[in-house]
């Protein structure tokens, strides 16, 4: 096993981006990554066990699926923060920002207000071909009916 020094910045966002106390940091790292996963849909762990990749969030060519929502390629995001307006846009695998690829609303969320935000409830999203924005949380409740 190796180890790394990241400061405290670089921590949180990687804890943030841990769905479950069951991924561990090296998954989300790999995630990021984009490494593969074993043949049987597995992340490898340092340890040498095989972890469960976690089927509500997937990196693919069509967007981002996040918590069994999908935003296609494109889809523009916005929120209102303390008095200005913060743009998104989906690229393949996450919600750029500023440059900065993100994994989930929260994340992104978070670096935009500096503290812990509920970014399903903080982002608007405008899919392309669409002409009204609608609140992600929104999107999400549809998708936990279905």
């Amino acid at each position: 096993m190796f180890s790394i020094e990241i400061d405290f910045d670089v921590h949180k966002e990687l804890f943030l981006l841990r769905e479950a106390e069951s991924v561990t940091y090296n998954d989300v790292l790999r995630r990021l990554l984009h490494l593969p996963t074993t043949g049987n849909g597995l992340h490898p762990s340092p340890s040498g066990n095989e972890i469960p990749v976690n089927s509500g969030d997937a990196i693919n060519k069509d967007g981002w699926t996040t918590k069994r929502v999908t935003f296609p390629v494109g889809t523009e995001f916005r929120a209102d923060y303390q008095g200005k307006t913060v743009f998104g846009r989906v690229e393949s695998g996450g919600l750029n920002v500023n440059g900065t690829k993100y994994t989930s609303p929260s994340a992104a969320a978070n670096a935009v207000t500096n503290t812990s935000v509920n970014g399903w409830i903080f982002w608007e999203c405008k899919k392309p071909q669409e002409n009204k924005w609608k609140l992600i949380d929104s999107l999400r409740k549809k998708a936990d009916v279905q």
